[in-house]
């Protein structure tokens, strides 16, 4: 789950980097226009994310009658339960881990009088009037282009070319309908969830109250992010993971790098290699949440702890239920819709067969779960609608956690980076830069952090790069840049970047590969 800052400006702009090809700066031709009367709508898109909203946009760029069934929920997750909110919480909550951090402040010559204090209800309404204007400024943006926005969710009927309106039962035909459900939290059995005392993102977000000890299933991006703001807050922490190792899904290197920042110097403990097997609700300031722990190998019992919250945090799973896929014939894994690189939709995921004129973008089909990811396929499932064959450079596609400091990446981690070197039968090699002697960084008192570039040997292209440290989610950008467009070390080394500015960690890192060095 990661976000847009600038409303539609970023949205229309998303994952460029996953795009190979250069996009023209006039209007391309295609071989198909506004819909001739045979259909209701040339393009049917049954979401209203971000990936069903960059699927609607770049359709009518290209003059095609389109539709968006909305499910009431304009925005989707990201917007209104995910990505933009919770950079709300982030900020906020942030700002006040600042304020309160004297020793930082006294560095920088600042005195604070008094106790930092914090409007909870303050706080909760900057995330939900944020996600209110960014909704919005979306459905502004669909309506000023020409697209009917359809309340009601999008059911198939089985029928090619159909869409029901599961409001109003009205059905509607289009040439071409793209799915683009989303996702929603996953919550294991044995988790009792009342989105209160123990809630799921969704709740979470709401910031209903600070609890004094919050535990936390699930140390990924959402677990971490949520870490950051509840202790931020004054909240005591505690992880449950299931694997051995906090941070699972993270590069080795920057996750030790990231419980050294954000675990170690907080208020936080974990325990790892279990799983929470009970999760009863309690009631704030009368009851405790009671959460029995299970070794996540032999299934013994191991621990039973009682906190004032818990938060679930293990993953998302398609909002796939209920939409009519087994009636076209499409057999899912887990929910997740099968589709080939061009986003078509197959029957199923081994050796299926293409259903003519349905796609799927966006966290339904599992390829990658991420909002820019979404808007990405989108606009490459619209690319191939009318002709122009097109596929998204998964690799290429960046990911930042929001924490303080940041965490981003692009590409495999360093251990998959080298399995696949010694598959493919190429060398790996690494470069590494530093926060810790950039300008910039000291100035702001937030030298903590690295980067580190991973890269072919004999060709010279960047492979992956990840980073932890200050604004890292903005510096991933260049890096995935150059991850899609094949750019050298050899050729980064020598861009000239700004001074004095963070982008210099980076440089550190492109001429380190090639023996340079930076000053």
């Amino acid at each position: 789950m990661v976000a847009f800052r600038f409303a539609i400006v970023s949205l229309l702009v998303t994952s460029s980097a996953a795009f190979t090809a250069t996009p023209s700066l006039t209007p391309r031709s295609s071989s198909l226009r506004m819909s001739d009367g045979s259909f209701d709508f040339d393009v049917a898109i049954i979401g209203c994310g971000v990936g069903g909203h960059g699927a609607a946009l770049h359709s009518r760029a290209q003059s095609l009658k389109t539709a968006v069934f909305s499910g009431q929920d304009v925005g989707g997750t990201c917007v209104n339960r995910g990505c933009v909110p919770s950079k709300a919480l982030l900020a906020a909550s942030g700002r006040v881990r600042e304020m309160r951090n004297a020793k930082h402040l006294e560095e920088l010559g600042i005195e604070v009088e008094g106790e930092v204090k914090y409007s909870r209800e303050g706080i909760a309404a900057h995330a939900k009037n944020l996600a209110n204007r960014v909704k919005g400024n979306l459905e502004a943006s669909l309506v000023g282009l020409g697209v009917d926005v359809i309340e009601g969710r999008g059911v198939l009927t089985g029928k090619p070319n159909e869409v029901k309106d599961a409001l109003t039962g009205k059905i509607y035909t289009a040439k071409n309908i793209i799915l683009a459900p989303g996702s929603v939290p996953f919550v294991p059995p044995g988790v009792t969830v009342d989105e209160i005392t123990v809630c799921t993102s969704d709740g979470a977000l709401e910031l209903p109250y600070v609890p004094q000890w919050v535990a936390i299933i699930g140390s990924g991006y959402i677990g971490l992010e949520f870490s950051d703001v509840y202790t931020a807050l004054g909240s005591e922490v505690t992880f449950i993971e299931a694997l051995d190792d906090l941070m699972p899904t993270f590069d080795r290197e920057i996750a030790k790098q990231a419980e050294r920042l954000l675990i170690r110097e907080r208020p936080i403990d974990y325990r790892t290699g279990v799983f929470a097997a009970e999760v009863t609700p309690g009631v704030p300031g009368v009851k405790p949440v009671t959460i029995k722990m299970i070794d996540a190998k032999t299934k013994e019992h191991v621990e039973t702890i009682e906190v004032d919250a818990a938060m679930v945090a293990t993953g998302r799973v398609p909002n796939t239920a209920n939409m009519g896929l087994e009636e076209m014939g499409i057999e899912t894994q887990r929910g997740f819709v099968p589709v080939n690189e061009k986003m078509q939709v197959l029957t199923k995921f081994e050796d299926g067969q293409v259903i003519p004129g349905v796609y799927c973008i966006g966290d339904a089909n599992g390829k990658m779960m991420l909002a820019h990811a979404a808007s990405a396929q989108g606009i490459s499932a619209i690319e191939n609608i009318v002709g122009r064959t097109h596929v998204v450079d998964h690799n290429a596609v960046p990911a930042a956690c929001f924490t303080h400091p940041e965490i981003s990446m692009v590409g495999p981690t360093e251990e998959q980076a080298r399995e696949m070197a010694e598959k493919e039968g190429w060398e790996l090699g690494k470069s590494q830069g530093s926060f810790r002697a950039n300008s910039k960084a000291l100035a702001e008192g937030e030298s903590a952090g690295m980067a580190k570039v991973l890269f072919n040997k004999g060709t010279g292209k960047v492979v992956a790069v990840h980073i932890i440290g200050l604004h890292a989610a903005d510096l991933i950008q260049e890096c995935a840049n150059a991850v899609a467009a094949g750019t050298t070390v050899q050729e980064l080394s020598m861009m000239v970047h700004t001074h004095p500015t963070l982008s210099e960690v980076m440089d550190e890192a492109f001429k380190g590969a090639v023996g340079m060095s930076a000053h």
